[in-house]
């Protein structure tokens, strides 16, 4: 049977529509005459892989910040800067897809309301969150490279900053305007992609990178670089600084002379 709704595909009150007629109009006339029912169509497919993407999500988000803990974990060789990485990772990410919600599901701007693709939150998650995570190790590196010279945690965001700050600002300002371009297209895929990893890119390269994680680093202070004694001796050493790391035996005869 061929049902023609007087909405369009995308209008929320046909995908009411696909529900009603799985949960409450088919399940009734099939008890009556024996008879199974499958419900196709634009709206119903983009609705099934909708929820499907929707019970995955959780799952991918875990596997991706949890492998992302675990790497500036053994980078850096402390438990709360991951942890505040990927924090501020999600909020930059959240603010991005709540712009996106605002502007192309509710309309704001004069934006024809409709729904999001599924996979747009999915694509916008991942680009978005290893763009953040590369200006974070930019960032988080050099303070940890002035820290092992000078050793004052204060000088270490100061300097940090300074050096890093302009290239993660102008990096951000380049990607902004790339992805900006999207949204002089027609397409509405591509004004939702351009548009929401534009918002996710100034969040973060401009706010959190370049405000939030040095003062959260400033207020940390020594305690930034915590990690338990037993967890430390089973991490492995990765050499940041690009330059041999000493051993016991250099020590002991650094030490002796």
């Amino acid at each position: 049977m061929l049902a023609i709704p007087d909405t369009s595909p995308q209008d929320e009150r046909t995908a009411e529509l696909v529900t009603t007629l799985r949960e409450d109009v088919l399940p009734k006339l099939s008890d009556q005459t024996g008879a199974g029912f499958f419900v196709g169509g634009a709206t119903a497919a983009t609705q099934d892989y909708a929820d499907k993407v929707a019970q995955r999500m959780p799952y991918f988000i875990a596997v991706v910040v949890g492998l992302s803990l675990l790497i500036l974990m053994v980078m850096f060789r402390s438990v709360l800067i991951p942890i505040k990485a990927a924090v501020l990772n999600l909020v930059s990410i959240g603010a991005a897809l709540g712009a996106m919600t605002l502007v192309f599901q509710e309309g704001l701007f004069g934006i024809e309301p409709a729904p999001i693709e599924a996979y747009i939150p999915v694509l916008v998650f991942s680009i978005v969150f290893g763009l953040s995570m590369d200006y974070e190790v930019f960032l988080v590196s050099r303070i940890h490279e002035e820290r092992e010279r000078t050793g004052s945690d204060e000088s270490a965001v100061r300097e940090g900053l300074a050096h890093t700050g302009a290239v993660i600002t102008a990096a951000g300002l380049i990607m902004i305007l790339i992805f900006g371009a999207f949204m002089l297209s027609h397409q509405r895929l591509l004004q939702q992609v351009g548009f929401g990893m534009a918002v996710a890119i100034l969040v973060d390269a401009v706010i959190i990178r370049c405000l939030v994680v040095p003062a959260a680093m400033q207020l940390m202070g020594r305690w930034a670089w915590w990690m338990p004694a037993a967890l430390a001796r089973r991490m492995p050493r990765l050499n940041l600084e690009s330059r041999p790391q000493p051993t016991d035996t250099t020590l002991a005869k650094e030490h002796a002379s």
